[in-house]
């Protein structure tokens, strides 16, 4: 009998753990550990943003699905992990927090044979001054901040009907944040919606970001092809910025938001302020901050994770240059460094370098975006890491049949660009490789046939038709394992 551990239910926790459930009936257990009580489709928040779904629609309950699933649902928060057991346990075990029900605040140990840390990455507000929901800005992240941005939104909207002049900015809000597209789709419905009310006259709308160019979104950029021409994703972003009447403040380090004005330092040294009425900036990631013990209980959490707590995995991690990176440093099957019964899936793997080339202020300020992991990359590598432990219980031995670097797969992103059955618009963009290969595409870093960008109503549709694929898929309706991630 084996028992796995899964913390996080998240894109990557959740496949993993559906895959987890569904291959391992009898004799097995599959445990999910996760502080949240629902799922949530996290693509869709940009539209409960702006008041065009609602949080029900974008969120089911865990426990049900899991009792249909058989698997063991914990809701609590994974404090530590102790790979080597201890005085008391010969097995690998996590110590683990309740926070809710009976056993609110009560601590347990619960151990495995195989553990799967996809515990995503913490929103880390606080490491910009006066940023978050609960301060002078919004978010995107989750569906209640969602709802929240909405209703402030509505604010500036009435503001605007009665003839106010509103400030929007939206953007990254950390110097070091990534998951722009995110950012980059709320700002584009934002403006459709007032375009919508016919109230374009009355809105400045900013996009602000840490990109050396708009268009890098954490990757470097890309060049794509369309229409028989090769066009850099800076010009493509732009050009829809323009179209929407967006202007834009790039290279931007926000280090601090007070009441209707964010303070920002460029790449250039400078110390700029920006006004706003509306705001919504992402915040950096880190991790989840879990600890890390070994049998004498001494701290290994800096053997385990890495300085910004996400956990070390099969990577090259040696200190190089920008131009030394090469597309085999980067993790094929996300097996801990350290323990080879430890995975970590989605966010919560460290990469080994990032994608857009670090940048840093004459101050010292590092100023560039780090790495996006998330949506179809996270569940890829969630079901992968599933069928490499699932591979291993049944043949008795750690393999990894499965692989799925992130230098070798590709990704489709749609990013809506405006909410409507017959006018809502998105602009389609594929990558393949994801991480770009200098050495396989010298030219371009990826495969300039397989990455493309378009921006239409089908790509609207497209991405409506994948919000109610993917719930569907999460909430292990029949013959859900058909569906890709």
């Amino acid at each position: 009998m084996a028992k796995v551990v899964v913390l996080g239910a998240g894109i990557s926790g959740h496949t993993a753990v559906s895959y987890l459930s569904r291959a391992l009936k009898k004799g097995h257990e599959v445990v999910m550990v996760s502080p949240n009580s629902n799922f949530q489709w996290i693509p869709s928040n940009i539209w409960v943003g702006v008041g065009l779904m609602t949080p029900d629609q974008v969120k089911f309950e865990l426990a049900p699905v899991y009792k249909k699933m058989g698997v063991v649902y914990k809701q609590a928060l994974a404090i530590a992990i102790h790979p080597e057991g201890d005085a008391e346990n010969e097995k690998g075990f996590v110590t683990i927090k309740y926070v809710t029900g009976e056993n609110e605040g009560k601590e347990e140990k619960v151990s495995y044979d195989f553990l799967i840390n996809s515990t995503g990455p913490k929103l880390n507000f606080e490491a910009t001054e006066g940023l978050g929901p609960h301060k002078f800005t919004e978010s995107v992240c989750t569906y209640d901040h969602a709802e929240h941005s909405w209703k402030k939104l509505q604010e500036s909207l009435k503001k605007m009907e009665n003839g106010e002049r509103q400030t929007f900015v939206v953007g990254t809000g950390h110097a070091l944040a990534t998951c722009q597209g995110a950012a980059f789709e709320y700002i584009l419905n934002i403006a459709f919606e007032i375009g919508k009310r016919k109230l374009t006259h009355l809105a400045d709308m900013w996009w602000i970001s840490n990109e050396y160019e708009l268009g890098d979104f954490g990757m470097g950029g890309a060049y794509i092809k369309k229409n028989g021409y090769i066009t850099p994703t800076k010009i493509f972003t732009e050009s829809i910025l323009k179209e929407y009447g967006i202007r834009w403040i790039k290279r931007a380090g926000v280090y601090k938001v007070e009441e209707g004005k964010i303070y920002y330092e460029n790449l250039e040294g400078e110390f700029h302020t920006k006004e706003f009425d509306f705001a919504m900036l992402i915040p950096g990631f880190s991790g989840a901050g879990m600890k890390a013990f070994n049998k004498e209980n001494s701290d290994i959490t800096f053997e385990v994770f890495a300085a910004n707590g996400m956990m070390k995995v099969d990577a090259d991690y040696t200190p190089k240059e920008y131009e030394d990176w090469k597309a085999e440093d980067w993790p094929s099957i996300y097996q801990s460094c350290e323990y080879d019964n430890i995975y970590a899936a989605g966010i919560a793997f460290a990469p080994p370098h990032g994608m857009s080339k670090p940048m840093q202020s004459p101050n010292g300020t590092k100023i560039f975006p780090t790495p996006p992991r998330t949506g179809m990359p996270s569940g890829v590598i969630g079901k992968i890491v599933a069928q490499n432990v699932i591979h291993s219980i049944k043949v008795g031995k750690i393999e990894h049949p499965h692989k799925a670097s992130m230098a070798k797969m590709g990704a489709a992103c749609i990013v809506s660009a405006g909410y409507g059955l017959f006018k809502g618009q998105a602009a389609v963009m594929t990558v393949n490789p994801i991480v770009q290969d200098w050495e396989k595409y010298p030219k371009w870093g990826r495969n300039i046939n397989d990455t493309v960008g378009v921006v239409g109503t089908a790509g609207h549709w497209m991405k409506l038709f994948m919000h109610y694929m993917f719930l569907y898929k999460a909430k292990a309706k029949p013959f859900w394992w058909l569906i890709p991630e």
